[in-house]
Parts: C-alpha cells; sequence; structure tokens
C-alpha cells in the first residue's frame, strides 16, 4: 500500500528557541516535514502563499505581523496551530478557525495532541501509530456571535442540533439559533463521535437530546429531538446512529 505523502509544516516564531523546541517535538513524528521556518510575521504570510504548507504552526506575537494578521493578510484558515505565551487572543484564534491554542510553555503530550486533532481535520492519521497516540481532545466549546453583534462562547454539550446553512452552520441550543462560518464537514471532524452523530447530510444531532426514531410512510426515519424537533435521518445517518445507540 502506497504511503500517504508527509504532511508540510511551517514553523513561524520570532524566538528561535521556540522553533527549535517545535523542531525537537516534531522529530517525533515521521510523516511531519519542516519546510520553512520564519522569525516575523512578513516572512510567515510570504511563505504561506508561495510554499502552501498543510500545517502552520504560528506565534502571535511577532514583528511586523502578528499571527492573527498573518491570517487575516492571507486569508488561510485550515491546518493552523497556535503557539503563544498570550491567552487573551484565544476567543479570536478559535474564530479564525484554529485547530489548537497551545499556552507555552507547553508539553510534548499536549503538543501531540494538537498535532493529532490537526491531522484528523486534514483526513491524515499518523502513519501506523493508531492504536499508540492518545485520542484527540474533542471540542468542548464554540466561538458563536450573540444577537447584539458580539461574541459569546457556547458550550458543546448544551447544543441539541447542528443545521448547515449555505456557508454556515446554525447551533440549535435552548431554543435559539447561533450562526458561525464554518463547514458542518470540519465540526464533524472536530466533535466527539460517541456523543454526536450526523445523521443527514445537513444535520447533527447531540444523542443526550435524542428523544427517539420515527419511520415515515415512505420507509424513511425521523430523529425526534426532546425539544419537538424533528430531524431527517438519511440511510447513511441511520446505520450510524444504530452503531452508537
Amino acid at each position: 500500500m502506497t504511503q500517504p505523502s508527509p504532511l508540510r509544516a511551517l514553523i513561524a516564531d520570532d524566538e528561535i528557541l521556540a522553533r527549535r523546541l517545535l523542531r525537537e517535538y516534531l522529530a517525533a513524528h515521521a510523516d511531519i516535514e519542516v519546510v520553512a521556518e520564519a522569525d516575523n510575521g512578513l516572512e510567515a504570510a510570504r511563505a504561506l502563499t508561495e510554499l502552501k504548507p498543510d500545517l502552520v504552526f504560528l506565534d502571535i506575537q511577532m514583528p511586523r505581523l502578528t499571527g492573527l494578521e498573518v491570517l487575516e493578510l492571507t486569508g488561510r484558515r485550515e491546518g493552523v496551530v497556535f503557539t503563544t505565551a498570550y491567552d487573551q487572543h484565544a476567543l479570536r484564534a478559535f474564530e479564525l478557525h484554529a485547530v489548537d491554542y497551545l499556552l507555552k510553555p507547553f508539553t510534548q503530550a499536549r503538543f501531540d495532541a494538537a498535532l493529532d486533532r490537526a491531522r484528523r481535520l486534514l483526513g491524515q492519521p499518523a502513519p501506523g501509530l493508531d492504536h499508540l497516540v492518545a485520542p484527540a481532545p474533542t471540542l468542548a466549546r464554540v466561538l458563536v456571535r450573540d444577537g447584539s453583534g458580539g461574541m459569546q462562547v457556547l458550550a458543546v454539550d448544551a447544543i441539541d442540533y447542528i443545521e448547515a446553512q449555505a456557508d454556515n452552520v446554525a447551533f440549535h441550543s435552548a431554543g435559539r439559533e447561533h450562526l458561525k462560518a464554518q463547514r458542518i464537514s470540519e465540526l464533524e471532524a472536530a466533535l466527539d463521535p460517541r456523543r454526536f452523530v450526523r445523521v443527514h447530510r445537513s444535520f447533527i444531532i447531540n444523542l443526550a437530546a435524542l428523544a427517539g426514531l420515527e419511520k415515515t410512510d415512505s420507509d424513511a426515519h425521523l430523529a425526534r429531538m426532546k425539544s419537538g424537533k424533528r430531524i431527517p435521518v438519511s440511510r447513511s445517518g441511520y446505520e450510524r446512529l444504530r452503531a452508537v445507540l
């Protein structure tokens, strides 16, 4: 069987010791190739544009451009792991779809968990290490817009179901709808599959909010939620539900 190509990584940090530490952590992963380093935001933006790496390990406070400005300038949203000493930028980082936000100093184990999550989102698990790597942490909170145009943090456990709406997803919680610009497939990969099941191409349900299944006259299925909402269930979605219930 042909082995997948290595994931190409960019390290961007103005501290040489921090870049060396990331290289050491990455050395434990044979499927990762560091293709460039940058010690300022402008170099990072240039490397992102020219090299298009799969993974980006990005500091926030850097000369010339911050890590957040790098993403805003380049439009990059996939495969970004922030590595920073400052926690006040976490909400903005996740708004920009960061895979993870590593607060310095972080351990090899914490780094490996972030890397495993990035691999899952990219559809490429670690080669030959599935039985050795601990499961990646699953999403516990999402950042959504509130009714006043501001931002709020919504606990994933409080979500009844998620619905794809054009280029957004809608989180339905306690009778309210919260929109976020994100693909439903990307969100599905970050959720705990033991608690959240994609029952239809446009719907993911929280099993804790499921009241039962109903059969329609055409032998299709509907998920009846505790709120009373009925959600269509595709054939593949029904099989997924059967596997976990």
